[in-house]
């Protein structure tokens, strides 16, 4: 099953839909391994992998075993990403990653947080770690530093960022000797992310949409009150009811056609099938992504709390809401 590509500034061609890894919280790293197994063989070829998902070992076995089949390197994307306790070491940290997965190289490495916060799995939304700290924009930039060494060093073919704002992106941008080329950010119609959105088309910054049909199945701590539900908006719900589509299919279906990647996860061979082939089957009208437009509620899922320092206001203040990186 063919899917659609979209093409870097420098040319690479990536899958406009991938497959996200994240399932630590609910499944085991066999259970995430199967299944990027079974998508390959549905018409996956972008897999969204990170170290701190705790799968990269199992997954590895999975790609030896898709490439043992008689596929070639190039015809699978594989994207990893540095966590907050390594950006000190991201070059070795990269290397361990691609002894995990087997592979020869990466197709994208991206700096997870552009906080170097840690916290242990799985601990509480209010936990604070007393060591944390603000954005430190010399201390990314030496992490980037490491990024663009891997690149010359034919580690990685692509570098780019993740869950980062217009304000620490410009600083980056002009600072960068190799420009990020993509960035991953939460994306889903419910928080449309517009002016970010549009700040990466502007720039050649490939946007990367994680959670994309609203993370229905995200853990309990990070759920608020004001969360919002995409695939009960009735805007959603007409449109699927149309094309005769889950409603989670229309989400990246919109996704696709604005203009973004989506890496929805599933360990579900009906889930995997019904986007893959739902990326392909026929568009969404002009009408309906006008439609879709006016259902942004800037509902932010993934609030990240747990990188907030001591003396931090509240999430907010992680993601530049006033045009400035507080300090």
């Amino acid at each position: 099953m063919s899917i659609p590509f979209k093409s870097f500034a420098d040319g690479s061609r990536i899958p406009a839909v991938g497959l996200g890894t994240f399932g630590s919280d609910k499944y085991d790293a066999s259970t995430v391994a199967a299944a990027v197994i079974e998508g390959y063989d549905l018409g996956y070829r972008h897999f969204d992998c990170a170290e701190v998902y705790g799968n990269e070992k199992e997954i590895g076995a999975s790609f030896q075993t898709i490439l043992g089949s008689g596929t070639n390197r190039e015809d699978i994307w594989v994207t990893s990403k540095v966590w907050n306790n390594h950006h000190a070491d991201a070059i070795s940290t990269c290397e361990n990653s691609l002894r995990n997965l087997g592979l020869g190289y990466l197709d994208l490495y991206l700096i997870h947080w552009p906080f170097a916060n840690h916290h242990e799995q799985g601990v509480a939304v209010d936990s604070r770690d007393p060591h944390a700290k603000p954005y430190d924009h010399d201390g990314y930039m030496r992490t980037w530093a490491q990024l663009e060494s891997l690149v010359a060093r034919g580690l990685v073919r692509n570098i780019g960022t993740s869950n980062m704002t217009i304000p620490k992106l410009s600083r980056v941008m002009s600072d960068a000797s190799i420009k990020p080329a993509a960035n991953e950010m939460e994306i889903h119609p419910h928080f449309q992310q517009t002016e970010l959105f549009d700040f990466c088309i502007d720039n050649a910054i490939v946007p990367i949409g994680y959670s994309p049909i609203g993370s229905p199945s995200r853990p309990e701590r990070d759920r608020t009150a004001d969360d919002t539900v995409d695939i009960e908006d009735p805007i959603i719900l007409a449109i699927a009811n149309r094309l005769n589509i889950h409603p989670a299919v229309v989400c990246i279906k919109w996704q696709i056609q604005r203009g973004s990647i989506p890496i929805p996860f599933s360990v579900k061979r009906s889930q995997m099938l019904a986007t893959i082939e739902g990326a392909q089957k026929q568009d969404l009208t002009k009408e309906e992504m006008e439609a879709i437009a006016k259902i942004d509620k800037n509902c932010r899922l993934i609030k990240g709390q747990v990188f907030l320092w001591p003396n931090a206001i509240d999430w907010q203040d992680l993601w530049d809401v006033n045009g400035q990186i507080p300090q």
